[in-house]
C-alpha cells in the first residue's frame, strides 16, 4: 500500500498552494467514499470532510482530509490519482434540481422501525416508491443530498404512535397528500416559490394514527456554513 504523504504534496511546499482542479476533488471524494464503504469513517465524518472537499481552493487544503485513510491520493504535481477507479464511478459533488436524477440503482427501498429508530442520509439514491413504516418509533429521512432514478417519487407512510421526519432541500418539490387519524402530516420551513422545471418532484402518501409526519425544508450542510 503505497503511504498516502508520499502521494500528496506537504503544506509547506510551494505545491501545497496550487490551485486544486476538479480531478483533484474528485480524488480525494473516491477515497472517502470507499473510507465509508469500509467503515473507516462514520456518516457524520463523511459528510463533514467531503463538503470540505468541494470547498478546498488548493491541493494542501486537500491533504489532512485523507492522509489517516490507506491509499493513493494527490500526486505531487497535482494531478489526481485514485486508488481504485470503476469506469462508472461519478462524484458525490452537490447536484441541484434536475440533476439529481441520476441513471443509477437505489442504494435503499425502505425504512422500518419498531419501538426504536431507523433513518436515511446523506448522498443516497432513492426508488421510485419508498416505504416508510414507524411503530412506536421514528424515522428521519434526509433527502438534501439524495438522488432519484426518476423525476417523481412516491414515499408511502405509515406510522402508529410514531414519528417520521422528513428534510428536504430548496430544489425539489414536495406534495404531502397523508391521511391523518389523530395525528398530523405537515410542511415546515420556507417552501421553495420557485425550482426548475425538470427538476425531481417527491410525494408523501400515507396514514399517521396517533402520530406524526413532518416535512421540513432546512438548507444544506454548505449552505449553513455559508450563512455561519
Amino acid at each position: 500500500m503505497v503511504d498516502q504523504m508520499s502521494q500528496v504534496t506537504p503544506h509547506d511546499d510551494g505545491n501545497g498552494r496550487m490551485r486544486a482542479s476538479d480531478a483533484d476533488r474528485d480524488a480525494v471524494a473516491h477515497l472517502l467514499r470507499e473510507a465509508l464503504a469500509e467503515g473507516r469513517l462514520d456518516p457524520d465524518e463523511h459528510s463533514d470532510r467531503l463538503d470540505a472537499v468541494y470547498r478546498a481552493k488548493t491541493v494542501g487544503e486537500l491533504v489532512p482530509l485523507t492522509e489517516d485513510l490507506p491509499g493513493d491520493g494527490i500526486a505531487p504535481g497535482g494531478g489526481a490519482v485514485p486508488a481504485r477507479a470503476p469506469s462508472d464511478f461519478r462524484s458525490p459533488r452537490p447536484v441541484y434540481g434536475a440533476g439529481r436524477i441520476v441513471d443509477q440503482p437505489p442504494t435503499s427501498r425502505a425504512a422500518l422501525a419498531l419501538m426504536g429508530g431507523a433513518d436515511r442520509s446523506g448522498s443516497w439514491v432513492v426508488p421510485p416508491v419508498f416505504v416508510a413504516a414507524a411503530v412506536m418509533g421514528g424515522i428521519d429521512l434526509d433527502l438534501r443530498e439524495a438522488r432519484f432514478t426518476q423525476r417523481e417519487t412516491t414515499i408511502w407512510i405509515c406510522t402508529t404512535m410514531g414519528g417520521i421526519g422528513i428534510t428536504v432541500p430548496d430544489d425539489i418539490q414536495v406534495r404531502v397528500h397523508g391521511l391523518p387519524i389523530m395525528g398530523g402530516f405537515g410542511i415546515d420551513g420556507n417552501t421553495p416559490s420557485v425550482v426548475e422545471p425538470d427538476a425531481p418532484i417527491v410525494h408523501v402518501r400515507g396514514i399517521a394514527v396517533m402520530g406524526g409526519v413532518g416535512v421540513e425544508y432546512k438548507p444544506r450542510k454548505y449552505q449553513e456554513d455559508d450563512e455561519g
